[in-house]
């Protein structure tokens, strides 16, 4: 690439929009980060693996709520868009968060009527009844302040929606934890975690209808049913679920078979490896409702120059990142407390998984957004499988270090079964090339 096209690039309306949502992306990391570093140094270990195993069984079981109605509702955005009917996408919502309603209060009967006994004995610790009991009462608040945040990214307010994402998503938290120290109430730490996504939810809520009621949107009176949104979002549902759990289930195992501590340990090596995947969030936001846009116009060579620029900007971004924290590992975990330098070759590991998720590209969007939502499910379904059955295997044996190789093994396994698949079925390349 010479320098003119270089130049011309890097001032494309891709990289632009990915830039600005990047540097959004980057200060919620840094806030998260900040977060981290406090809960770290102020507050006992296994108080934040308590919070960290909350945290991921949230993600899991909201996960399962939001029924895939987070990524339905950007592909619904981007056809109606196609179609010049945005307006339409407040029927959606509203059908959406009914359903979100509904299967939160599944969670809460199951749990309510389920014994005690039944979560401390599999867990192995006398207080997981009790944890698990909080996180669904909070599931409904959690998954939507989830579908209010990416309802907002359809409905082209980006820049709330990425707000919401990735800062005011924890700052009830960092104020609430930082009110608990200077109260010598630490203990309640968790509850003011959940308590947080009650506060998100109702004003991210707001913020929604005041998007809807500005009424600029034109509406030819498109709708589709329950049964329609259904059969889109619960491919999605499957396909997100699968992710989230392949991204949790090592902490929710490692709390299993070890103690809260190390669950505490382990999770900051996660963070700083998943903090490399900024940029492939940051391209995916921009270019999602796009896709499903242009795929339905049928404009394939249009998608497919989108799809490499993607590519590249994804891995031109992450790189420098997967190179510093490999190469500083030590010096990046000490920061949270000298007893955190115990995860560096956990990190390593997680970083080697993140850098082929960086070569793969934005593949997960590209099939949820070209309607092949039940192979990408069938995919990450696969992926979380044989993630289940690593960490199961090799925590026991190997801790962190097996919790780690689980994660990347089967990190790298789904992303390349999803590039094949899909350069096979579209011949469009993914990765970077």
């Amino acid at each position: 690439m010479g320098r003119i096209n270089i130049i011309e690039y890097l001032k494309g309306n891709l990289v632009n929009k990915s830039l600005k949502v990047l540097l959004l992306r980057i200060a919620g990391v840094l806030f998260f980060f900040l977060l981290s570093l406090f809960l770290t140094n102020f507050y006992d270990p296994e108080l934040v693996g308590k919070y960290d195993f909350v945290r991921s069984g949230l993600l899991i079981l909201g996960g399962i709520c939001l029924l895939g109605t987070n990524q339905a509702i950007i592909y619904y955005s981007g056809v109606l868009l196609a179609q010049e009917s945005l307006g339409g996408l407040k029927s959606v919502y509203t059908k959406m968060v009914a359903i979100i309603l509904g299967t939160s209060a599944v969670f809460v009967g199951i749990v309510a009527v389920t014994n005690d006994s039944f979560f401390n004995e599999f867990f192995n610790k006398e207080d997981a009844a009790k944890l698990i009991f909080q996180i669904v009462l909070v599931l409904a608040a959690f998954a939507l302040t989830m579908l209010n945040i990416d309802t907002l990214r359809g409905l082209k307010r980006t820049l709330f929606s990425e707000l919401y994402r990735n800062i005011f998503r924890y700052l009830p938290f960092f104020l609430g934890a930082v009110a608990l120290y200077f109260a010598q109430s630490m203990t309640w730490l968790v509850e003011v975690y959940l308590l947080g996504f009650i506060i998100l939810a109702i004003a991210s809520s707001i913020q929604v209808a005041v998007a809807f009621n500005r009424k600029q949107f034109e509406d030819k009176g498109i709708r589709y049913t329950y049964n329609s949104i259904f059969r889109k979002s619960y491919p999605m549902a499957l396909s997100a679920v699968s992710y989230f759990m392949m991204q949790s289930v090592d902490i929710i195992l490692l709390g299993k078979f070890s103690t809260f501590e190390t669950v505490a340990y382990y999770s900051v090596a996660v963070k700083l490896a998943t903090a490399t995947s900024l940029a492939l969030h940051s391209v995916t936001i921009i270019i999602a409702p796009k896709i499903a846009e242009i795929y339905k116009k049928q404009e394939l060579t249009q998608l497919k120059e989108m799809i490499k620029s993607s590519a590249r900007l994804i891995f031109i971004l992450s790189v420098p990142a997967l190179l510093i924290l490999s190469l500083f590992a030590t010096f990046f975990l000490g920061i949270f407390g000298s007893q955190y330098e115990i995860a560096k070759e956990a990190l390593w590991i997680l970083l080697l998984g993140q850098l082929f998720n960086t070569l793969c590209g934005p593949v997960a969007i590209y099939m949820n957004m070209t309607g092949k939502q039940n192979k990408l499910h069938q995919i990450l379904i696969f992926g979380f499988v044989t993630n289940l059955l690593l960490n199961w295997f090799l925590i026991p044996d190997y801790g962190m270090l097996g919790a780690a190789s689980a994660t990347a093994i089967s990190m790298i396994l789904w992303n390349l079964a999803a590039v094949v698949y899909t350069y096979r079925k579209d011949r469009i390349k993914t990765y970077l090339s």
